[in-house]
Order: C-alpha cells, then sequence, then structure tokens
C-alpha cells in the first residue's frame, strides 16, 4: 500500500486540530500551494431540510471573503445536484446549479468536487486558481486524493457550530430557569427549606440518593420544578443533564416524537433525525411535568420505557436503551384519576414509588416574611430599582392574603408591588388590589366576593364565543387563533386543557 502523500499528512494535521474553518483556511491554503495553483478556498455546504445550499468559507489568499447568501434551488435543480455530487468526482468548472452563488470567480478556472459524510452528500469544495493560471490533469487527479480530508474539514466546523448553538442555548435556558426560581445561582439554598418546607426537604434527602422514581403533588405555582431540581442536584445524577418536560403542552400527534426521538423521513416534516427528551436526558433525571395529562395512549409507551429502559424512536427500528430517573409532578388528584380510570393504574404505581406532598404557600405562613424579602430583592434586581424591603406592615397584607397562586404568584405581586412603588417603597397593598386609590389589579380573591367565575371560565367562555364565530376552525385565515391573535398550537393546548372541542362549533349558525 502506498504511504500517505507529505501534503495528506500535513492536511490531517490541520483537520485534525478540529478548528473553525476562519481559523484554519489560511494554514489549509498555504499547504495547498506548493502543491495546486489555488489562490481561493471556497466551501459549501448543503441543506437538504430547505433545499438550498450556503458558503461556509470563502477565503481568498490571506482574507476572509464576504460570504454569499444562501441559494436556494427548485426541487429539479435541487435533485441535480444532488446526482452531481453522487459521481464523486473532481470537475472543472462550477457544476450548473450553484452558478447562482457570487463567489467573485467567473474568469477564473477551478476545480470542484462533492464531500461526503458517510453516504450522504454534505457540501462542495471549490479550488480557485489565479488569473490566466489553468490546473493540469495530474494536479485535478492529486484533487482527487484530498477529498476526505476537507469532508472532514467540513464535517468538523459544522459539529462545532451544533456545539456553539446547543452551548447557548443550554446558557439561555440557564439564565430563563435561574429567572423563573428567582435565583442567582442553581445551588442556592431553597427559600423555607428550613421552615414550611423541612418536612418537604427532609423526604428529598431521603430519596436523592436512590434511583426511586418521585411524584410531586402540589397546586399550580407551588414550586414543584424547584423541589425536582433539589432532588437532581443532590443525586449522584447531579453531574448529568436535567430535562424538564411540560406534559400538558405537547400536542398529542407530538407526543411520541417528542419523548422518543424520530428518524428522519418517518413522517412528514421529519427532515432528520431527531433525539428525544429521553435520549437528551441519559444519565440524568427526566422531570415530567404535568405528567397527569398525558393522554392514554403515551401513558401506554411510557410505562413500557419505565419498566426496562428500552425504546424504539418513532419510524426506527434500533432499540435505544437509557438510563433515566424519572420525576414527575402534577396538580391533579391522580387517586381520583385512576380511580375513574382517567389514568393507569399501572403507570401509576411505577411513577409514584416516592409520593412528596407540597404544601401550599397558604400552608407556610412561616415561610411568608423570607419569601417577600427574597422577591422583593430579586425585583429589584431585575428591575433596577433602589432596593426595597417589605415592612412588618408589608407582611401583616401578604400573611393575610390566601395566595392561591402560591409562590409564582407572590413573585409577580412583589413585582408589581416594587413598579408601583417606584423605587421609593412597596406598594404591596396597591399590588393586592387593596389600595382604594389606586389602579385596582384584578386577584384571585375577587372571584369569592363578586361573582365573576375563574380565570378558566372566562378563557373557555372567549374561546368558545371564538369557535363559534370561525365555526370550529382553529387555524388558517379564518380561525379562532388568528381572531384571538395566539399561534394555532398554542390554542389546541389551552383546548384540550380546557376540554373544549372544536367539532361541536362545526355547524353553529
Amino acid at each position: 500500500m502506498d504511504s500517505p502523500s507529505p501534503l495528506l499528512l500535513d492536511l490531517w494535521r490541520e483537520v485534525g486540530r478540529h478548528a473553525a474553518l476562519g481559523e484554519s483556511a489560511p494554514r489549509l491554503l498555504k499547504l495547498l500551494r506548493p502543491h495546486l495553483p489555488v489562490e481561493a478556498l471556497v466551501l459549501v455546504h448543503l441543506l437538504p431540510e430547505n433545499q438550498s445550499v450556503e458558503v461556509l468559507l470563502h477565503q481568498e489568499r490571506d482574507a476572509l471573503a464576504q460570504q454569499a447568501e444562501p441559494l436556494r434551488f427548485a426541487e429539479s435543480q435541487y435533485a441535480s445536484l444532488k446526482r452531481w455530487c453522487a459521481r464523486r468526482e473532481v470537475s472543472r468548472g462550477l457544476p450548473s446549479p450553484l452558478i447562482g452563488l457570487d463567489l467573485g470567480a467567473v474568469e477564473r478556472e477551478m476545480l470542484a468536487a462533492p464531500l461526503h459524510s458517510g453516504d450522504n452528500p454534505t457540501g462542495v469544495v471549490l479550488w480557485v486558481a489565479p488569473v490566466r493560471k489553468h490546473f493540469t490533469q495530474a494536479e485535478q487527479k492529486l484533487a482527487a486524493t484530498l477529498l476526505d480530508t476537507f469532508g472532514a474539514a467540513l464535517d468538523n466546523h459544522i459539529r462545532l457550530k451544533e456545539m456553539e448553538h446547543l452551548k447557548e442555548a443550554a446558557e439561555a435556558d440557564r439564565q430563563s430557569l435561574l429567572a423563573r426560581l428567582g435565583r442567582e445561582a442553581l445551588e442556592d439554598e431553597i427559600v423555607g427549606s428550613s421552615k414550611g418546607l423541612k418536612p418537604v426537604m427532609q423526604r428529598v434527602a431521603m430519596v436523592a440518593s436512590s434511583d426511586a422514581s418521585v411524584l410531586i403533588l402540589g397546586e399550580t405555582g407551588a414550586g414543584k420544578e424547584v423541589v425536582a431540581r433539589a432532588i437532581h442536584t443532590r443525586s449522584a445524577r447531579a453531574a448529568g443533564p436535567f430535562i424538564r418536560v411540560n406534559c400538558g403542552a405537547i400536542s398529542p400527534e407530538l407526543i411520541d416524537s417528542e419523548l422518543f426521538g424520530h428518524e428522519k423521513g418517518s413522517f412528514t416534516g421529519a427532515v432528520s433525525q431527531r433525539r428525544g427528551w429521553f435520549e437528551r436526558a441519559d444519565g440524568g433525571t427526566l422531570f415530567l411535568d404535568e405528567v397527569a395529562e398525558l393522554p392514554a395512549s403515551a401513558q401506554v409507551r411510557l410505562l413500557r420505557v419505565l419498566q426496562d429502559g428500552r425504546f424504539h424512536r418513532v419510524g426506527g427500528e434500533k432499540e435505544i436503551q437509557v438510563d433515566v430517573r424519572i420525576v414527575a409532578a402534577t396538580h391533579r388528584d391522580m387517586a381520583s384519576m385512576v380511580q375513574h380510570r382517567q389514568f393507569r393504574e399501572d403507570l401509576w404505581y411505577r411513577i409514584a414509588v416516592f409520593p412528596i406532598i407540597l404544601p401550599p404557600l397558604r400552608e407556610r405562613q412561616d415561610d411568608i416574611p423570607e419569601l417577600a424579602l427574597h422577591f422583593a430583592r430579586r425585583a429589584s434586581r431585575r428591575l433596577g430599582l433602589p432596593p426595597c424591603e417589605p415592612t412588618a406592615a408589608d407582611i401583616g397584607l401578604l400573611r393575610s392574603y390566601p395566595w392561591p397562586g402560591n409562590v409564582r404568584e407572590m413573585s409577580s405581586v412583589l413585582e408589581r408591588a416594587a413598579i408601583l412603588g417606584q423605587g421609593e417603597r412597596l406598594a404591596i397593598a396597591a399590588a393586592l388590589g387593596l389600595d382604594t386609590g389606586a389602579v385596582r389589579v384584578p386577584v384571585a380573591t375577587a372571584a369569592a366576593t363578586s361573582g365573576v367565575g375563574s380565570l378558566d371560565e372566562a378563557m373557555r367562555e372567549h374561546i368558545q364565543a371564538a369557535l363559534a364565530q370561525t365555526r370550529g376552525r382553529v387555524s388558517g385565515e379564518q380561525g379562532a387563533a388568528l381572531l384571538l391573535k395566539v399561534n394555532a398550537n398554542t390554542l389546541r393546548a389551552k383546548m384540550r386543557k380546557l376540554k373544549i372541542q372544536p367539532k361541536s362549533f362545526k355547524r353553529v349558525s
């Protein structure tokens, strides 16, 4: 077997550094020039999901040229480009489907070759000669030996970009989570852990070190996610991922894909392979929030995964094994749901190995002063206002309020109080709607005193009125979603929660 040429070894060493293209391209070009008359190096990335290409790199000598705009093809043009790629040949001149790219190299000769990852075409490499220079047949043959090297360089760049996007998304999720939890760091001590939440934290300490499934029961806004994360961070899986899934927000037709992932082409719109939540949580914890909202069909498939940790992606044949701990949560009375066959009894036993009941805020009166101080400080930081602490009178008002929205509502009230106080004080009375001299803010206690229905009832009536007007149509130009100025999928999720059937409005005149 012939030993690799010095050029090939040098190129592989450079590619093996796993640097971004903008960093490695000048060095690649410098290595090529003693062997090929190359003035510019261009790498084009194929985007099959929308039948287009983008120029990832256009290196002109020592300068990185401005990249051309992505070029989108008609279906027949993209098919022609794929056929050209399938030949795996080095050709002279720009392939006809790519002529629309503005590369500024019309007057110069070039060699073009497809790049592959396995059997899949991923891009095109272009070696551009200086003006009035030409490639010989020997140089064209040499270029053919370099395709694997440049294919690896393109793959490295794509993976680096994906990692950057994932890192940015993870940091955005982290900041969003910290804002939602009202913390500066995930390791912060939970407010109330030494008082009203002490029994809860004792149970967290008991179960955290095991892999037992946990079911957290508590009202909406009581802090179920905070407790779920406390279980994760105190477990041996703390270094692994913590993945939160809101089961009530996933449409029934997408549940399998979301939980278990799908293979490319498994259904309309599946343009690439996708890992589901179970795969992403491998080695960590999967938090199934509002687990009681899962439809019966999804409950069956979830049970199978919990039994042996194995599943198939949608449209896949390969069995996938994962090691995932389940922490579930709900505000519903699941014992009653099981009794009325609205939730599978066998699944209930699987997820409720160790139940933790999270008390509502109205039963945690001792936590209110500490929570109020915590949320007041957080509000001042977020709003850029001078710090204001609640007074004894403020604490008295907060203690007298029933907190139907629990800790989440209290967070909103303290932020509203900071805004209304304009950095001089916390306008607690006004924020609770108790200050007759201020604009009253609707609070949940108004329903009990004025006969006004709950928010869900008001929302149900509003959505039903829209559906009646659109004769049951949800999406489209004549749909209720447009009328209500919300996303159609958001509206469908809300309709499922409120048990509104659009078909019952189709005959309304």
